[in-house]
């Protein structure tokens, strides 16, 4: 049972470019919702979400290639979700061995006990769904072979894994919006149990396309409101939230045991000390109505840690901004740590909107950064809420923490929870 540290992070999201600048405009409350183009949504009743050419920058797979990243000629080829994915990956790996880092040159890890997990709710639905109009306008002969090879869940771990020489375990994780925080999980055993010495945890999406955006529709889980003022649409916990702001982007976390990383001389930013996870086996789209399952994940990821509720100094919430899901998300809080006696907690999808299945990896990164930083970020347009918790809104509040707990749930009844510590 060896100790599980994270050393790297990375990131791509609707608020910036990379970990550090998506942190901030977390940490500062600035929201990266924006409306769509309208010639994605103009006949669907949803006009806003998060895209990731951001308000600063726009990203650019140049940028990868010149760095060697991604070779020229599968930038065209991959899904949108994986570029943003090898993207945020080869910063977290860049960001504890240094940025002088390129493709070929030998790292400190083990080839054949270094893996590569990618979280993610749908995968490459872009890259099918352009192959399947190529398909019905232009034919068979038409449709881009390299759908067989880019077209899985698991392509973006498959290119990095080459692209890193990480020949231990590379897989796709499917776990709906879960997805992200199931691959963190997963990852965590993997390393403690000896199986892997370091693993390049990524949670990427992108389903900003007008079929999954009216499926959403269809279902009533994305809101249709403050299409005027997109920025005030995500708000988790305030009552007048009716939906979730679907947003792509992508998150990468790179754990690794602790006696490596102190063999290596890394600087640790957390340790990762618990992972519970359950199913609702109750609804394929709404949480069961008592938060059991929720509790169970919370109360597994509290006993996997060997800590109990009181010492958690601070949530990061699923809180999506559905009438729904943050109800059954504060029972079932309340029922784990005592009505009265939840800590703290903020939502970050208030500022990012949904990243689907990089969700628990992105939120993840926020926990371990409020962790570091002594910094909660605040859940942007709580205006009025009825819920009996300790929201941290407007600002973000400073409190020294020792243990933090970020969850994740998704459609299907997936529930998991994770906790960070110094």
């Amino acid at each position: 049972m060896r100790e599980v540290v994270v050393t790297g992070i990375g990131a791509v999201t609707p608020v910036g470019l990379n970990a550090s600048d998506s942190w901030h405009a977390v940490l500062e409350g600035q929201s990266g919702i924006t409306k769509l183009p309208e010639e994605l949504v103009h006949d669907l009743p949803v006009k806003i979400g998060g895209l990731v050419p951001s308000q600063k920058d726009t990203f650019d797979t140049a940028e990868l290639v010149a760095r060697g990243d991604l070779k020229a000629s599968d930038s065209k080829r991959l899904d949108p979700h994986a570029l943003f994915g090898i993207s945020a990956g080869f910063e977290a790996v860049r960001s504890t061995l240094g940025q002088q880092f390129r493709v070929g040159d030998k790292h400190p890890f083990n080839p054949q006990k270094f893996g590569v997990s990618l979280g993610s709710s749908a995968g490459p639905v872009g890259l099918f769904q352009e192959s399947t109009r190529i398909l019905d306008t232009r034919g068979p002969r038409r449709v881009p072979p390299g759908v067989s090879i880019y077209g899985g869940s698991d392509a973006a771990a498959s290119y990095l894994s080459m692209q890193l020489d990480a020949q231990g375990t590379s897989l796709g994780i499917g776990a709906t919006c879960a997805s992200g925080a199931v691959a963190l999980g997963e990852a965590l055993r993997a390393i403690r149990h000896g199986y892997l010495d370091a693993v390049l945890v990524v949670g990427a999406e992108d389903c900003l396309n007008r079929v999954n955006l009216a499926s959403n529709v269809g279902i009533r889980s994305l809101t249709t409101n403050f299409s005027a003022e997109p920025k005030r649409a995500s708000r988790p916990f305030d009552s007048e939230r009716s939906g979730f702001v679907m947003s792509q982007g992508a998150a990468a976390v790179l754990l690794e045991s602790a006696e490596g990383a102190t063999r290596r001389g890394a600087k640790v930013l957390a340790k990762i000390a618990g992972y519970g996870t359950s199913s609702d086996a109750f609804h394929a789209t709404a949480p069961h109505p008592s938060g059991r399952g929720a509790s169970q994940a919370m109360k597994a990821a509290l006993k996997d840690s060997e800590i109990n509720a009181a010492q958690i100094d601070h949530i990061n919430a699923h809180g999506t901004s559905t009438v729904l899901g943050d109800k059954i998300e504060a029972i079932a809080m309340q029922n784990v740590f005592g009505v009265a006696s939840v800590p703290p907690i903020t939502a970050t999808k208030s500022v990012v909107g949904h990243m689907l299945g990089a969700a628990g990896v992105f939120e993840a990164i926020v926990a371990l950064k409020s962790l570091e930083t002594a910094q909660i970020p605040p859940t942007i347009n709580l205006e009025t809420s009825d819920f009996d918790l300790d929201i941290v809104a407007e600002f973000a509040r400073t409190k020294q923490m020792e243990a933090v707990m970020s969850n994740s749930f998704g459609f299907g009844g997936h529930n998991v929870s994770l906790i960070f510590t110094k």
